[in-house]
């Protein structure tokens, strides 16, 4: 059982654009999808679709249409009303590809909303071989909440894993290593973010050969107590850092049609792999093929088993 927690899930629409955007410029827009989202969410999505059993655990009323999406496409939820609606985000794609998001806040959680949500996330989580805790956080939740979870689930043996940015980021960073989750999958930004480096400048080594700086940013994480870094970088590919050594990915060759949803389908590939018992070699090759068929298919699709290529994925020990 893979279980997910999307404190600030979306309906996340999705819509291409004929030619590149213009700013102050009129577009007109292709036909747009609508689908249940936010990074939790998409990670039950894409582990539903595996054949994997999942939760994802969201704050959303017993009507929102976040639910009703999720019924329709058979993905299990555990649901804590709010009394406000799911947020909705805009995406634009353009045809080499350039995503552009728009996404509102998100409701607005109290007290006793985190209390709730919190009692469900850990109810779920006992049944759970890994909690993913991912995405922003909304409205009155505390930047440090990841943080105050990590040490929650700690104590019921179940291997978590958080992918976040920011504030919520830093506060993890900062109650390390007595928040230390099992993974973290951070991209160049947050990576950065957390090592107090350019993330900029770590994807551009990469893209040019040069693997050594990301490569010193996530063995600084593995040596604050993070069982293991995945760092995804692009059509770089990615590395993944664990106590035991280093290996980096580069992806199949693939025409870009969106990057929505592509780093949620890598930690996906990570956690099904790592599910089947695989070597961090294999973990890291199942990663960089589920992100890569996520960027080939158009808005917010999240790529079947059948969709990815993981033997065209070259990974090289570090």
């Amino acid at each position: 059982m893979i279980v997910t927690f999307t404190a600030n899930p979306s309906l996340d629409r999705t819509a291409p654009v004929e030619g590149a955007v213009t700013r102050g410029g009129v577009h007109r827009l292709g036909v747009s999808t609508t689908e249940p989202g936010g990074k939790g969410v998409n990670v039950s999505r894409c582990v539903a679709l595996a054949g994997v059993p999942t939760i994802a655990v969201v704050p959303a009323d017993d009507r929102d249409p976040l639910l009703t999406g999720l019924d329709a496409i058979d993905v299990p939820y555990r649901n804590v009303p709010v009394g406000q609606p799911v947020r909705s985000n805009l995406t634009i794609t353009e045809p080499d590809g350039t995503t552009s998001k728009f996404n509102e806040p998100g409701a607005t959680l109290t007290e006793e909303h985190l209390a709730a949500l919190t009692n469900t996330l850990v109810a779920a989580a006992r049944e759970a071989h890994w909690v993913v805790l991912a995405g922003s956080l909304p409205p009155g939740a505390p930047a440090a909440w990841y943080a105050q979870l990590v040490r929650e689930l700690r104590t019921l043996g179940t291997r978590i894993a958080v992918d976040t940015s920011d504030a919520p980021l830093q506060a993890l960073a900062d109650a390390l290593p007595g928040a230390a989750p099992d993974l973290i999958k951070p991209n160049s930004e947050e990576l950065g973010q957390l090592c107090g480096r350019d993330g900029l400048a770590l994807e551009q080594a990469a893209e040019n050969g040069d693997w050594g700086p990301v490569l010193e940013a996530a063995r600084e994480l593995i040596g604050k107590g993070i069982g293991a870094v995945l760092v995804t970088l692009g059509g770089a590919g990615a590395l993944l850092v664990t106590p035991e050594g280093a290996w980096r990915a580069t992806p199949p060759p693939i025409t870009v049609a969106s990057t929505v949803g592509a780093g949620d389908s890598s930690l996906t590939g990570y956690l099904l792999a790592d599910r089947e018992g695989l070597a961090p070699e294999a973990r890291l090759r199942r990663a960089v093929a589920y992100g890569s068929a996520a960027a080939s298919l158009p808005g917010s699709q999240i790529p079947a088993p059948s969709q990815t290529n993981p033997d065209g994925v070259a990974v090289t020990a570090l």
